[in-house]
């Protein structure tokens, strides 16, 4: 799977950046990704604050993004 990572001017990655073939990919593997709604209700916010919270004092919970891509990969059609 072929990513781009955007950076800041510190070195900071910002965003990422696929293919379109590699969203379609991950659409269908992953239907439910375009209904996320971006605005979050505030019960999911702090759900999200607790659990990053969680991952900041465990990082051996934290799975790297190549794991997902390695994921992807292995479920193509």
């Amino acid at each position: 799977m072929s990513i781009q990572y955007l950076s800041n001017e510190h070195g900071q990655i910002t965003a990422v950046q696929l293919t379109i073939e590699n969203w379609k990919k991950i659409k269908d593997l992953y239907p439910e990704v375009e209904s996320i709604n971006a605005s979050l209700p505030e019960w999911h916010k702090k759900f999200l604050d607790t659990r990053l919270q969680s991952l900041s004092k465990d990082s051996n919970k934290i799975v790297p993004l190549s794991t997902l891509m390695e994921e992807l990969d292995r479920n193509q059609v």
